[in-house]
């Protein structure tokens, strides 16, 4: 019986080391956990946004799934940490998948989170059990310039500079004019611009140009799972080029929403809400 005792102390004391470093360990990210579940959801907002945005979309899934909604470092009044770039933040998130031992997840992905949601698939592919792609696209510079190439380094320094330089009233003022072409939802403008407002300035400027620096179109071949690729009423009279976008996509359902702008979740929300209960279910 000692001997048994003996044998297994060191497996316990591996798996409590392991639940302690994974809860310990700092991400580039916020994360909350709610519902239960043995099949898991990870929500990823937008540029800027914080994970907020899913609160009405995990209302319906909170009772079946176990539900990861992040906001990352530095967005929406969450602390920032150095080092913010798309592949650390890609990386980091699939990190903390294995780390934190979340079998076969679904990856829900707004906006710049759904490139994210791409990247991991591509860089991951056994990781992932589905994803859904909430208006985003696998290269967001390729819709004015489709032969646009991705540059090694890119020199953010100006943007960095204009968007620090800002006073408080024009960043707000900036954001007030861009976010109303991004949600139609009059009652929700307000809160997604002060999501905005409370992100650290470097992080908004580093993160924009890096994303905008960011080229998907060729590694989405390597993606293995089911993806709905969900996209905004306007996106209907370009649909050669977002589709040219996504050619190497295998898998792909493709649907366009009815009304509204970028915030889908917000702007046309039960036929979003309907795409995503036939997805999952």
């Amino acid at each position: 019986m000692k001997k048994i005792k003996f044998l297994i102390l060191p497996f316990v004391f591996t798996f409590i080391s392991s639940m302690v470093f994974a809860q310990n360990k700092s991400y580039p990210f916020e994360v909350k956990i709610s519902g239960k579940g043995k099949q898991s959801i990870i929500f990823i907002p937008g540029f800027a946004s914080s994970g907020e945005v899913w609160n009405e979309t995990k209302l319906n899934y909170e009772k079946k799934f176990t539900c990861y909604t992040l906001t990352m470092a530095g967005f929406a009044g969450v602390k920032p940490q150095p080092n913010a770039s798309f592949t650390n933040w890609e990386s980091s998130i699939a990190n903390y998948i294995k780390e934190n031992n979340i079998e076969k997840p679904i990856i829900i992905g707004h906006s710049m989170g759904g490139g994210l949601a791409l990247a991991i698939a591509s860089d991951y592919p056994d990781l992932i059990k589905k994803i859904v792609i909430v208006d985003a696209l696998p290269c967001l510079q390729a819709l004015s310039n489709p032969s646009f190439k991705s540059s090694e380094n890119p020199d953010c320094s100006q943007l960095v500079n204009q968007i620090t330089s800002q006073t408080e009233d024009q960043f707000y003022q900036m954001q007030k004019n861009f976010i109303s072409s991004l949600v139609a939802d009059t009652s929700k403008q307000e809160l997604v611009i002060s999501w905005s407002v409370n992100s650290d300035r470097n992080t908004f400027a580093e993160m924009y140009c890096d994303f905008t620096n960011t080229d998907l179109r060729q590694k989405i071949e390597n993606i293995k799972c089911s993806s709905l690729i969900l996209l905004e009423d306007s996106f209907k009279t370009i649909k050669p080029a977002i589709e040219e976008q996504y050619k190497n996509l295998k898998n792909a359902n493709f649907q366009y929403s009815t009304k509204g702008f970028h915030f889908i979740m917000y702007d046309d929300k039960e036929w979003y809400l309907n795409q995503l209960n036939n997805f999952l279910n």
